[in-house]
């Protein structure tokens, strides 16, 4: 075969950097074990120009195309009608499910050419009553799940795709960087290398309705605002404790659009007057580069989100993940890449009682933590290594 054409679907939204980061990590990954392959990204509508830079930056080659494949088999623009037909391969990036299931099936059944996914969770959002979904996953080339209890769900029911594995998500592969602004960050804010850590909240659900033109849930709301003391009080605690007990500052800082505000109401506002001069609150969103060129410039992680401690964990910094039952089984990789001791589920009582001694067991015992994210960064590096491995064979 000439050189082969990867059709990459990906690129979900932009209002969260953890979204943005899937797409950066696979191109990543094909660039350093497929570097015959062609790459054309197929972005989501929301997909912008700010974001689209940033990629170009560190992948100049890149061709980013958008839009539909139309009942009747054609795209619903030229640029995406010539990647479909240059196109030898579909896959579907990581992502909470099969994100994009409606253009996977129209591309099989309009170019009958094959597919495969990368990294998703399976079962969170009601798979198993989705047969059309279940059917795509089987008929792919291959499949692989970002946590084992996606893959055992999987198994469970019925889906016999030849090739079925755990895998991690591709935004561990992320190293997009913006040096320059995250150096001048640093320096505004008084943030030394290697002496700071860094906090993220989040709310149970994503409060879209304040960041994109969504009706506004009121039962969601309400349930935010009810757990949002239970869900925050142990991360408070822990930049207290950081503060007394270590030579460390803390950055409270966003992964999606909604949390500047969050962190500003259930961290910054309720701490001891006397603990702010050593802690950070960041006012202001921020793309992916930026913000992984502050994160590998900390000394760890923690916090309510997924998406910023898998980027640490891929660049070998500590990161710590609180979860809970909204957030679907996507946590267990952390089990699954040997990092059990730093997962922690914040509906049980006992789960969250252990979460301010681990922020300052990481805090005071820095190499142990960095061995300890070397060591799972290495799994996770050879595991993808295997994706796209299989990707190769599929492909011919």
């Amino acid at each position: 075969m000439n050189k082969p054409t990867i059709l990459l679907r990906s690129s979900w939204q932009t209002v969260n950097i953890g979204d943005i980061a899937h797409t950066p990590g696979v191109l990543k990954l094909l660039n350093t074990y497929m570097p015959e392959a062609g790459v054309i990204l197929w972005a989501s509508d929301d997909f912008n120009e700010e974001v689209l830079a940033m990629l170009l930056r560190r992948f100049p080659e890149l061709q980013a195309v958008q839009g539909r494949i139309g009942n009747d088999g054609r795209a619903s623009n030229p640029e995406l009608q010539k990647a479909v037909e240059q196109s030898d391969f579909l896959l579907h990036g990581s992502g909470p499910l099969l994100v994009g299931h409606e253009d996977v099936k129209a591309y099989r059944q309009h170019t009958g050419k094959p597919y495969g996914v990368f990294g998703i969770t399976y079962g969170g959002y009601n798979e198993s009553n989705w047969p059309a979904m279940q059917q795509l996953l089987s008929e792919a080339a291959f499949v692989y799940f970002r946590d084992s209890v996606s893959l055992a769900k999987a198994i469970d029911d019925g889906i016999y795709c030849p090739i079925m594995r755990f895998g991690p998500d591709g935004a561990f592969a992320a190293d997009l960087r913006d040096d320059a602004r995250a150096t001048a960050f640093l320096n505004e804010k008084g943030l030394e290398e290697g002496q700071f850590i860094c906090c993220i909240p989040r709310y149970r659900y994503t409060p879209f309705w304040t960041i994109k033109n969504v009706s506004f849930d009121e039962d969601k709301h309400a349930y935010n605002q009810a757990m949002k003391e239970h869900d925050h009080v142990e991360l408070r605690q822990a930049v207290i404790e950081i503060v007394r007990n270590t030579p460390y500052k803390v950055l409270i800082c966003p992964e999606d659009m909604t949390q500047m505000e969050l962190g500003k109401e259930m961290l910054w506002d309720q701490l001891p007057e006397d603990m702010k001069p050593k802690v950070v609150w960041r006012d202001r969103f921020w793309l992916t580069d930026e913000a992984l060129s502050v994160y590998v410039r900390s000394a760890g992680l923690f916090g309510n989100e997924m998406h910023s401690p898998i980027m640490c964990i891929g660049n070998g910094i500590p990161a710590i993940v609180c979860t809970f039952k909204e957030q679907t089984s996507k946590g267990y990789m952390w089990r699954d890449i040997g990092l059990d001791e730093w997962l922690f589920d914040l509906d049980l009582e006992q789960d969250r009682n252990r979460i301010v001694p681990a922020v300052l067991q990481l805090a005071m015992h820095g190499e142990a933590a960095k061995h300890a994210a070397a060591q799972a960064q290495q799994r996770v590096q050879a595991l993808q290594h295997e994706m796209v491995d299989t990707l190769k064979r599929a492909i011919g």
